[in-house]
């Protein structure tokens, strides 16, 4: 039997243990009677794309180049003081 792991508890699930199965395009997420009786809507399933602009087009830094991607990981945010209060 495949090993599944509970998508809120992170518990690794028996062999006999009841669970919830949700198809999520092509993903399937698993949640355990216990965790899906408490909370039957399933949350938090899809990774956060981050956009960023690099030579002028805003693009998802997950298709960018791996340099390009490790640059960005050297980036600082800095949030500009307007002046208006």
């Amino acid at each position: 039997m495949k090993k599944y792991t509970c998508h809120d508890c992170g518990r690794t699930l028996q062999h006999d243990e009841e669970y919830m199965p949700y198809k999520v395009d092509s993903e399937t997420y698993v949640k355990c009677k216990s965790c899906h009786q408490k909370n039957p809507v399933l949350k938090s399933f899809r990774k956060t794309e981050i956009y960023s602009r690099v030579v002028g087009y805003i693009r998802p830094v997950e298709q960018w180049n791996e340099g390009k991607q490790e640059e960005y990981k050297d980036r600082k945010e800095y949030v500009a003081d307007s002046g208006c209060h």
